[in-house]
Parts: structure tokens; C-alpha cells; sequence
């Protein structure tokens, strides 16, 4: 897709999909790259414009990452955040030491408002910083355009080569005006149009799926969530009938949801699709026996779920092409794009076998982040309660469930996710049919897992020596950063009376509390 382009160069921080997402957000498209990426493939891409990320190293240390100072020299806006702000100092001349003073949090940043980085911000600002390093002194040519009363260099700016250097992180929430300020970089600094939407999205797709298929049949994955759906939708638009949708029921999805997905898309449903559901929850159950290490399930399912795929192709007759939803994250956590360190495999990037029976993978979502296909959902007319419907990974309940997988685990998360998310949706409802508005308590997504703890207690008169679950509920905008949703302590106590009472097996529920960092929104 011939669109304009902000590269983010990756040291290894935590934020570099925020960095990415939040330039997508200004309607310019960006990726990340490795700060291995070789000098010759940055000038090739012809960016408008560079963005270079935190990262837990001194950059001043031997063997930390850097980059060729040939990058400031090509005439590309570029802007460094918290470590890639050191790092383009002290490439350049500058000095970056151990900070008298570590700041960390929010604090408020006095900014020269005449820098075009700063345009429309007030003077005194909000901003988050996260160092023990800082720039003692700018390199030469640099003005300093913001400080705090700890951090003499809060940012700096050569204006003439459009090198801009901030000690803080504006991609984060707590940046009061981050939003702002990366607008102002990609659109005043790198002259931006932001011609990145949806609707061209979309329009581009379509066209490169048909010129990409041609006559060839192509067989999709199709799981029922978000991802999978919009892919179907989006697949159906380009090639129609040379499309059949496989659903693999693998026993591991959520309660009745195989029955639901079914209904969506099969022969009843609203749309003209060749679908195949395949049960194969009992070939799952005996492949996951025994296996209790996390990666080796995800392997393991993304393996079964490639050979099922093979063997309905062949009952199909010839398959050029197979579909799946990945999507942006997917690639980053999978450490196939960007630095940091690989979070999770999955079984549509990382987890994939070494021989796949197709002539080719064909992955349309694959540059974009969730909220991303959802607008793509909703651009395809596909209904909101399908586009906005709770994420589910594609390993399912597999990785929802701490230890060994057995069909009788299954029946237990199963059960008590249920009722976790009957009991929220009802709550919530009821809110909102009072006050007119969702309860700002709501979680963006919520489930219920099964830990592999077991533990003593009393039912009746008798004792029991049962499994505890364990109750997940995040706030998130983007999935990359999450932090527990405060649902109200009432509803929490209905929904553990009912899975203890209706759920057999369980004696026990836990809430989980963790964010994300340092957890992850899944239990493995």
C-alpha cells in the first residue's frame, strides 16, 4: 500500500507498540524495527519521519544498544524518547550520566512553547518520566526546549536537521498532552498528511486479495472471535465463493460458543460463506495429555490446528491459499518485529509448524492492532455485538488453564466463566439502565481461568479438596498496558457464590489484581 510511513527503531522498552499505535492514531501508518536494522533498509523505506524508543539500558555502557550516527545525518526527521533521547545525545556530543535525582512517575515539564514539538501545549505540563539516566548537558547545536527543576534536558532540538531529543515517555496516558505532542512531530516536524484509514484500509485489501488469489481456492481459519471474523468478512468481499471458512471446534473455546459461531456463520447465517465445522476436541484433548509447560500447549494446539487444516484442504480438493487472523501484536509479542524480548508465541505467528501444506499464508490483518480491525469490522458492516466481542486467544481455555488440560478442566472454566460474565454484563446493565451510561468499573475484557492450586475446604459438613479459580478483569485502550478493573465487591461475591455452589470441582475463587506490566491480560 503505497502510504507514508513513521518507522519506530525499537531498544528494547516496554512501550514501543504505544509508540506505534499512537502515530496510527494521528492517522499516519508506523511499524517497528529492530535497532539491528540495518542502515541501507531504513533509507530503502523512505520514512517520513524516525522515532526512537526507551530502553532498560545506560546507554553510555559498553555494549549497549545503539545505532549509526549516519541516521541523523539523512535529513529525516527523527525523534528519540527517554533512551533514544541519551542515545541521540550522546552520539552526537552530549553528555548522559547516572541522575543525581531518579525521576519516575508523573511530573510536570516547563516546555518552550515556540518549539513546533510543542506548538499548543502550555507552558507547564504534565509529563511521565521513567529514568535513572539523563542528559547532563546537550549536544552542540541542540537548545534545551523543556526542563524540570531535577532534569536540565528534558528535551532539545536541532531545528535545522529537525532532531528532536524527550527525556519522557508522551506515549503514555499519563502524558497529559502525549497525544498532542507526537501529532505535532509527525504532522508539524515531518510534514505528514495522514491519509492512514480505515476505508483505504479496506479498499486496499480487497483489491490486493483478489489480485494476490486470482482463481486460487482459499480456506480460512476461522475461530468466531474478532480477528478471524473480520478476516472471513473481509475475505468473503474479495473472492466470495472461492472462500470456504473452516471452523475447528477444538474443545477449548468458551461455554456454547461453537453452537454460537455456527449460527453466525454457517448456512443459517447473514452471510454467503462455505463453512466446515470440524469437532475435534477429543484429537486436542489426547495431544495436550500430560503437557503442563505453557509454550509447549501453544505449540502443540498451533500444530493440531495446522494439520486439521491440511487434512480438510485435502478433502476439499486443491488449496492455494490459507487465511489467518494475526494481527500487529501478535508479531511484536512473537519477537518477530521490534527488540524487545519474545512475551509469548502464538499459534497463528510463532507457534506455526515448519511445514505448512499451502502455497501461501495470507494474513490481511496483519499490520494492524485491535481497536484497528474493529474499525475494519465496522467499515465491512459487520453487527457491533460481533465486532466489539471479548477478545479470546486461539489457543483458548488451553491457555486459561494452569497445568494439564482434561475435558473435565474444560467443563470447569467453562462453567465459571459463565457466570463470571453473566453476572458482570447483568451488573453493568442494570447500571446503565439507571444512570444512562456504562459503569466506569467496566472491564474491557474479563474471564475466568483455572489455577492449577488445589486446596482444602468445607461444604456442607464435609470436606472437600478442590481447585481454586481465579477471576481476571482488565481497563485497557489498547491491550499493550492494562490494569485491573475495580469491579464492585458485591458482584465479585455473587459470582464466587455461584461458581462455588453450582460449579463442581471448585472450593475456591481468587480475584487477580496484577497489570500489565508486569503480567500478561492471559495466565500464560
Amino acid at each position: 500500500m503505497n502510504k507514508e510511513l513513521v518507522i519506530v527503531i525499537d531498544f528494547g522498552g516496554q512501550y514501543n507498540q504505544l509508540v506505534a499505535r499512537r502515530v496510527r492514531e494521528c492517522n499516519v501508518y508506523c511499524e517497528i524495527y529492530s535497532y539491528k536494522t540495518d542502515i541501507a533498509k531504513i533509507k530503502e523505506m523512505n520514512p517520513k519521519g524516525i522515532i526512537l524508543t526507551g530502553g532498560p539500558n545506560s546507554c553510555y555502557e559498553e555494549g549497549a544498544p545503539a545505532y549509526t550516527t549516519e541516521l541523523f545525518e539523512l535529513g529525516i526527521p527523527v525523534l528519540g524518547l527517554c533512551y533514544g533521547a541519551q542515545l541521540m545525545q550522546l552520539e552526537l556530543g552530549g553528555k548522559v550520566e547516572t541522575a543525581p535525582v531518579r525521576e519516575y512517575g508523573k511530573i510536570e515539564v516547563s516546555v518552550d512553547t515556540k518549539s513546533p514539538l510543542f506548538k499548543d501545549i502550555p507552558e507547564k505540563t504534565v509529563c511521565w518520566m521513567s529514568h535513572n539516566d539523563y542528559i547532563s548537558q546537550a549536544a552542540p547545536g541542540f537548545d534545551v526546549i523543556a526542563h524540570t527543576p531535577d532534569c536540565p534536558v528534558a528535551a532539545a532540538s536541532n531545528e535545522s536537521k529537525k532532531l528532536y531529543a524527550i527525556q519522557f515517555h508522551p506515549e503514555v496516558l499519563h502524558t497529559v498532552k502525549g497525544k498532542e505532542i507526537l501529532s505535532n512531530f509527525v504532522y508539524n516536524v515531518c510534514g505528514c498528511a495522514g491519509d492512514w484509514t480505515m476505508d483505504s484500509f479496506v479498499d486496499y485489501q480487497i483489491k490486493a486479495i483478489r489480485e494476490k488469489v486470482g482463481d486460487g481456492k482459499v480456506l480460512l481459519a476461522l475461530s468466531g472471535g474478532v480477528d478471524s471474523s473480520v478476516a472471513a468478512v473481509l475475505l468473503a468481499k474479495a473472492v466470495g465463493k472461492q472462500l470456504t471458512c473452516v471452523f475447528v471446534d477444538h474443545g477449548l473455546l468458551r461455554k456454547n460458543e461453537g453452537d454460537e459461531v455456527e449460527a453466525v456463520f454457517g448456512p443459517e447465517g447473514p452471510y454467503d460463506l462455505n463453512f466446515i465445522r470440524v469437532n475435534a476436541a477429543d484429537r486436542y484433548y489426547g495431544k495436550l495429555a500430560g503437557v503442563t509447560e505453557p509454550e509447549k500447549k501453544r505449540k502443540i494446539i498451533g500444530e493440531e490446528f495446522i494439520r486439521v487444516f491440511e487434512e480438510e484442504a485435502k478433502k476439499i480438493g486443491a488449496v492455494d491459499f490459507l487465511v489467518q487472523g494475526t494481527i500487529y501484536p501478535d508479531v511484536v509479542e512473537s519477537g518477530l518485529g521490534g527488540e524487545s524480548a519474545v512475551i509469548k508465541s502464538h499459534h497463528n505467528v510463532g507457534g506455526l509448524p515448519d511445514y505448512v501444506d499451502f502455497k501461501e499464508i495470507i494474513e490481511p490483518l496483519r499490520d494492524l492492532f485491535k481497536d484497528e480491525v474493529r474499525r475494519v469490522g465496522l467499515e465491512l458492516g459487520i453487527p457491533d455485538y460481533l465486532v466489539f466481542r471479548q477478545p479470546f486467544p486461539g489457543p483458548g481455555l488451553g491457555i486459561r488453564i494452569i497445568g494439564e488440560v482434561t475435558a473435565d478442566k474444560v467443563r470447569i472454566v467453562q462453567d465459571a466463566d459463565a457466570i463470571y460474565r453473566e453476572e458482570v454484563a447483568k451488573a453493568a446493565d442494570s447500571y446503565k439502565a439507571e444512570n444512562g451510561e456504562m459503569p466506569s468499573w467496566m472491564p474491557d475484557q474479563y474471564f475466568a481461568a483455572l489455577t492449577n492450586m488445589r486446596s482444602v475446604g468445607v461444604m456442607g459438613d464435609e470436606r472437600t479438596y478442590d481447585y481454586a479459580v481465579a477471576l481476571r478483569a482488565v481497563k485497557t485502550i489498547d491491550f499493550m498496558t492494562a490494569e485491573s478493573a475495580q469491579i464492585p465487591w458485591e458482584v465479585l461475591q455473587t459470582v464466587m457464590n455461584r461458581i462455588i455452589n453450582e460449579v463442581k470441582g471448585v472450593n475456591r475463587v481468587m480475584y487477580d489484581l496484577t497489570s500489565k506490566p508486569p503480567g500478561t491480560i492471559e495466565m500464560e
